[in-house]
């Protein structure tokens, strides 16, 4: 895809002082469309405060400081994805990073173990994934690691992944669950409470591997976990968006944040993505409101980050 639409002034409008919570800039292991530094003028130009760097295999605590000190308006956030890369469920790996800045922590991606058992096919004309190849490759060349676990053998959260919690709760940083599958999603936010992680997110769960149904995102939601609507998703075609769009409606506002997951060369710019999604929200008969609600007041509180005064 190469034409993307632009967005609308009123969807910018409604976006200004919003989070990308999920975004894949350069520099990372593949090609991206832009980078962190130049992304960050780009937001400032659209009235954006700040995006969560994300990378499925190194953590970002240090980039992101580097984009504060050139851009220092902006609120370049930096992550950890527990991959194989960094050792897995890997505390000391948490530890670091949180003491280098991280903000939010990502259970495994793709090195998960329903991404790696999850035999469904992306639907006809969807765009892959960019790290597929990279995962592919990395097996061809004998490195394919073992699958990042959650769950011990009797299906509880095991204790690598408890002190992880621990660790997210000591540093009030903000968990997303990955690639899990839901039940394993389910048991984690349990985990994540008792252990008292304040701020959760259920990683797109419209995405190939993951396919939530409606009553168990309620249920995740009542947990008090926010559900990610991830603009690629339906974008790239790996979910209708009229089941995006429902999903959103059903599940509520309120328990759903809108971020881009965009970075890749072939998608629209990063700076154009929570517009872009707002202007399909408007479009199908969502008010300003809500909105501003998912991609503004609810990015500000996942990331942490002050209330607006427009916020409810």
């Amino acid at each position: 895809m190469t034409d993307h639409p632009q967005p609308s002034d009123h969807a910018r409008e409604l976006v200004r002082g919003a989070y990308d919570v999920h975004i894949h800039v350069a520099p990372d292991v593949m090609r991206r469309r832009i980078d962190d530094v130049t992304l960050a003028q780009r937001f400032t130009a659209v009235g954006m405060a700040g995006f969560v760097l994300k990378s499925h295999y190194a953590p970002t605590a240090e980039r992101a400081e580097v984009v504060r000190r050139v851009h220092p308006d902006i609120d370049a956030l930096g992550a950890i994805t527990l991959n194989a890369s960094v050792g897995g469920l890997n505390p000391i790996a948490v530890e670091i990073a949180a003491r280098g800045g991280a903000r939010f922590v990502w259970l495994p991606t793709v090195d998960s173990a329903n991404q790696r058992a999850c035999q469904a096919a992306e639907p006809e004309g969807a765009t892959p994934p960019m790290w597929a190849r990279i995962q592919a490759e990395l097996a061809e060349e004998g490195m394919a690691a073992d699958p990042v676990d959650v769950l011990d053998g009797d299906g509880k959260v095991g204790e690598l992944a408890r002190k992880v919690l621990r660790l997210i709760a000591k540093h009030d940083m903000t968990l997303a669950t990955g690639h899990l599958h839901q039940d394993e999603s389910a048991a984690v936010i349990d985990a994540a409470l008792k252990e008292g992680v304040r701020r959760m997110v259920v990683t797109h769960p419209e995405f190939t591997s993951q396919r939530i149904g409606v009553e168990r995102q309620r249920a995740l939601a009542e947990k008090g976990a926010l559900m990610e609507r991830c603009f690629t998703t339906p974008y790239t075609g790996k979910v209708a968006w009229d089941v995006w769009l429902h999903n959103i409606r059903e599940v509520g506002p309120e328990h759903s944040v809108i971020s881009s997951d965009l970075g890749q060369p072939f998608n629209p710019p990063v700076e154009d993505g929570l517009a872009l999604a707002a202007d399909r929200l408007l479009a199908a008969g969502f008010s300003d409101e809500e909105v501003r609600l998912m991609t503004v007041h609810n990015t500000r509180r996942l990331v942490g980050a002050e209330a607006l005064a427009d916020a409810r």
